[in-house]
């Protein structure tokens, strides 16, 4: 009984030991006049979040127009069929670069053979019997109009041959311009309907890039104006060309106009319907400019925290700023602020306005863990001890 008693007691002790030892700790750490919020700790009136500085300066910008195209290449078409056919003959592969005029495809043409067949019998027949008339007229036996007659039918044999060979000449497809073919599934063999691609052909030589722009930059862009591009598929890599034509009409719905840019495409590189970032230079001009780290953006708006100087210490002060361009990991202020105005570089989201920061590297308050200063008193008994 004695034992069961006294191993309570003992546990009870233990644990008024521990709440104890917690309590202390929460007391010395936080709630103590050299804690966190007490006057020397970083909250307090001497202390505050520790942040980093920076200056506003001026740098040089650039004033650029970026808007996003897809690249089309400068001549393209897809090899159709006008009837439905047989394929019977194919004369290119896959990726091929073929020249303007080339034949690609032929088609089952059994019946287009046999009336050329045909229009050179009739052809040569309208020739005898011209020959033979003509010859009589000249000798007078036969009426003249005899002669004339069969020169007619000459004439419509003649142009039924042509009528044949152009018949036949349908059945082979061929390329209408130098370029580049892409992937086919047709085969010899294949019956082919009108409007079914066969393949497609595109001259890779030169990209065109439309892309829209809003109509208060006619004034400033015209053919010949130079700019550059950029692409995922080349990281890093700029393509430079040039506006070649700005459309006539302005789009009443959108307030835009549609620009048509041209870049040269040595190795075909650009493939049509890349997604491209065009990028025209409007010329460079000096600017104030924080770091993109400093601004914060609320709704329609932007903020900064100016670095204040008070008769308490150092706040961060809310300032409600016009920015403009962001080009290099700047951004620049159009309004709000001055030139050489300290403001907080980072960690915006943990400062309050008008709460107190202290800016690093400009030394730090006495806390806890910082050596006293000594007391008159001290300073008198250390005197006398000496």
């Amino acid at each position: 009984m004695f034992k069961r008693h006294f191993f309570i007691i003992v546990a009870v002790a233990v644990v008024a030991l521990m709440v104890l030892a917690v309590l202390l700790k929460i007391v010395l750490s936080g709630d103590g006049p050299e804690g966190p919020g007490g006057p020397g700790g970083p909250g307090g009136r001497g202390g505050g979040q520790l942040v980093e500085a920076t200056t506003v300066a001026s740098r040089p910008f650039s004033d650029q127009l970026r808007v996003l195209g897809v690249a089309r290449s400068a001549r393209s078409v897809n090899i159709t069929s006008s009837t439905s056919e047989l394929v019977t003959r194919i004369f290119f592969s896959d990726g091929q670069t073929v020249r303007a005029g080339q034949p690609l495809v032929e088609l089952q043409a059994g019946e287009e053979d046999a009336a050329i067949i045909q229009a050179q019998a009739q052809l040569t027949q309208a020739q005898r019997e011209y020959d033979r008339y003509k010859l009589l007229a000249d000798r007078g036996v036969a009426p003249r109009v005899m002669a004339e007659n069969a020169e007619t039918s000459l004439q419509n044999a003649r142009a039924a041959l042509r009528a044949a060979e152009s018949r036949r000449g349908d059945r082979v497809l061929r390329a209408p311009f130098s370029g580049v073919l892409g992937l086919t599934t047709v085969t010899p063999g294949t019956l082919i309907s009108p409007g079914t691609v066969i393949t497609t052909l595109d001259d890779l030589s030169t990209v065109r890039v439309d892309f829209s722009v809003p109509e208060r930059f006619l004034a400033t862009l015209r053919a010949g104006t130079p700019l550059v591009a950029t692409a995922d598929a080349f990281p890093g890599e700029r393509f430079e060309g040039r506006i070649a034509l700005m459309d006539v009409r302005v789009n009443e719905q959108t307030r835009a106009i549609t620009a048509r840019a041209e870049f040269p495409n040595p190795g075909g590189r650009i493939r049509p319907g890349m997604m491209m970032r065009v990028a025209v230079q409007q010329g460079q001009r000096q600017a104030m400019t924080v770091p993109e780290a400093a601004v914060q953006y609320e709704g329609a708006g932007a903020f900064v925290y100016r670095i204040a100087g008070t008769e308490e210490g150092t706040i961060a002060q809310r300032v409600e700023v016009e920015t403009g361009t962001v080009e290099g990991g700047f951004v620049e202020i159009v309004s709000g602020l001055s030139a050489n105005d300290r403001i907080v570089a980072s960690g915006l989201n943990r400062i309050q306005p008008g709460a107190p920061i202290r800016v690093e590297g400009e030394g730090a308050p006495q806390g806890r863990g910082a050596p006293a200063k000594d007391t008159p008193a001290q300073g008198a008994a250390t005197k006398a001890d000496r």
